[in-house]
């Protein structure tokens, strides 16, 4: 059930994300055509497109997690039994969760400096540029802390054990779950 939540919530994110891209896009090629054209252009243009790129990037890490998409290596972990599969994947998520913190705390320390910081040609508040950090670190963690469930539960397959995808061709498999 959770799963079927995250899924969604990530679903949400990359419609986010598509419209995010189709933001900067209007607004980089409005920008360039009416510098061209006119001599002018659209003040927040720039800024706007850099604050929708960084929260995008953020955002599509949160969907890669979840769909184990980042890179990764498998030659060792791939040739130890269930139970070395297990313990690398319950050390790697402990310091994934440890990384989510840091990233947690660093960002959310950035939100209260900047909080009271007007971007130049916005004039909104920078703690909202920073906020995308805490977003990622506190969905990230969301995300860690179910597939560490779903490995003490045993509802992991042993392909899922490994934690990376050799294609982003390659479906998630769903198979019977490893004891």
């Amino acid at each position: 059930m959770i799963q079927k939540l995250i899924d969604k919530y990530c679903q949400l994110l990359s419609w986010l994300i598509a419209a995010s891209l189709a933001v900067m896009v209007v607004l980089v090629f409005t920008n360039v055509v009416m510098r061209y054209a006119m001599n002018s252009g659209i003040a927040v243009s720039e800024e706007l497109s850099r604050w929708l790129f960084v929260w995008l990037t953020f955002l599509g890490g949160i969907i890669a997690m979840n769909e184990g998409a980042h890179l990764g290596t498998d030659t060792l972990v791939s040739r130890l039994p269930i139970a070395g599969k297990k313990f690398c994947m319950l050390a790697g998520h402990l310091l994934m969760l440890f990384i989510c913190w840091l990233l947690f705390k660093g960002a959310y320390d950035q939100v209260l400096i900047n909080w009271d910081s007007t971007s130049a040609a916005m004039e909104v508040s920078m703690a909202w540029f920073y906020c995308c950090g805490t977003v990622f670190a506190v969905s990230g963690a969301v995300i860690l802390l179910n597939n560490l469930w779903r490995l003490f539960t045993g509802q992991l397959t042993e392909a899922q054990l490994v934690g990376i995808r050799e294609s982003e061709e390659e479906p998630i498999d769903v198979p019977k779950p490893v004891q």
